[in-house]
């Protein structure tokens, strides 16, 4: 941890080049909410959750600025979080059906223009954060089915349901690596919540980051090598990228502002994330050596 840290100081005060390119640039001016970023496979669009006239909802726009178009206009009740297959056709997500004080969250999928909208996970508790695996033949979700959030894998035809995660503590934010064989996700089983990474049939669980900070939303760099955070450790909410080994932590935003929800681009030289530097929630992209 000494090492780390003293990497960290390095690169915040005297050589950030060493870490960094140039100033992140800003790709929306409107500052309505925004969460939940993800770049397509082709790297030519951004998904995001918005809230915009009291409406939370599927966008998109190009990742080099232009745009925002609401992706499933028809639904009138929230929907969030979405995720791209890996052959960027498809996107799954949350719908939340209103009813009482909670509503009625599930995992829906469409086609990537938004057609073909169907029903993947149907409610049984609180479904959340659906990512496809790498080879496109599972959805990881988190789903308190089991009293406390775990994360569970299911076949594409919604069935083969397997739970991967059994601990009294959260389990939070999944994240696949590139190829497939483990997962990041977020955990407060050793005490405040860190990531924690795991082989893809939920053996070999290991924390990979330490302190008595807030860790969470992990994103594997498209090589698998590092994996990107947020975590409140620098007094605010910044992005973190770490090894996979727990070597090397540094912090890519280093702003008083809060930056969260990181997305890598799938060459992994640019990192999107969103920002209140700019007084409200926009979106910025930030080119990462």
């Amino acid at each position: 941890m000494q090492r780390d840290f003293l990497l960290a100081l390095l690169c915040y005060f005297f050589v950030p080049a060493l870490c960094l390119g140039a100033d992140p640039l800003r790709l929306t001016t409107d500052g309505s909410f925004k969460q939940h970023l993800q770049w397509s496979p082709d790297g030519k669009t951004l998904l995001f959750t918005r809230i915009h006239q009291g409406k939370m909802a599927l966008w998109t726009m190009p990742s080099d600025g232009g745009e925002m178009k609401r992706l499933l206009p028809s639904h009138t009740e929230p929907h969030f979080d979405g995720h791209f297959s890996k052959d960027g056709k498809r996107i799954v997500y949350v719908y939340d059906q209103l009813q009482g004080t909670d509503g009625k969250l599930r995992i829906n999928s469409c086609a990537a223009d938004g057609s073909d909208d169907q029903t993947l996970i149907p409610h049984t508790a609180f479904e959340e954060s659906p990512r496809f695996s790498p080879d496109g033949k599972h959805v990881l979700w988190v789903s308190t089915r089991d009293r406390n959030p775990d994360l569970y894998t299911v076949d594409l035809d919604g069935k083969n349901e397997k739970r991967l995660t059994n601990d009294p503590a959260y389990h939070l934010h999944p994240a696949w690596k590139p190829d497939g064989k483990q997962i990041a996700f977020a955990s407060g089983r050793s005490g405040r919540q860190k990531i924690h990474i795991m082989n893809a049939d939920g053996s070999n669980v290991r924390k990979l980051t330490d302190g008595e900070f807030l860790d969470a939303w992990p994103a594997w760099r498209p090589k698998g090598k590092q994996i990107a955070f947020v975590s409140n450790r620098s007094g605010n909410y910044d992005i973190w990228l770490i090894g996979s080994d727990g070597k090397d932590l540094v912090n890519l935003t280093n702003n008083k502002a809060q930056d969260t929800s990181p997305a890598w681009s799938p060459d992994g030289k640019k990192l999107a994330f969103v920002s209140t530097r700019a007084g409200g929630s926009d979106i910025f992209v930030l080119d990462v050596k």
